[in-house]
C-alpha cells in the first residue's frame, strides 16, 4: 500500500485535530512546505494566524512537523531527534 499525496495529508489533518487541545491555539498544515522524503510525507504546520501573516511574532515554537509513512498511512509527530528527517 502507498499512500497518495492526498490520503497521507488527510491523515495528518486528522491527527492535528487530535492532537490539538481546547486551549491551543488554531493550528492549521503549512501547505506551502509539505513535501516527501524517504518515504514519508512531511507535513509542517503552525498557528493559523502565523500561516496568514508570516509574522514571526505569530509563529508557534517547537511545532515538530507531522510525519505520515507512505507505505503504511501511520501519521505521527515528529520529534526533535529526528530533526533530520525535514531539515534541507
Amino acid at each position: 500500500m502507498t499512500l497518495s499525496q492526498p490520503e497521507a495529508l488527510k491523515a495528518a489533518e486528522e491527527l492535528l485535530v487530535r492532537e490539538t487541545g481546547p486551549y491551543d491555539p488554531v493550528l492549521k498544515i503549512d501547505y506551502d512546505r509539505v513535501r516527501e522524503k524517504n518515504g514519508l510525507l512531511i507535513a509542517p504546520f503552525n498557528s493559523e494566524q502565523y500561516l496568514k501573516t508570516r509574522n514571526p511574532r505569530h509563529m508557534l515554537l517547537d511545532c515538530w512537523p507531522i510525519l505520515v509513512d507512505l507505505s503504511t498511512g501511520q501519521a505521527r509527530m515528529g520529534e526533535i531527534a529526528e530533526m533530520q528527517l525535514w531539515s534541507e
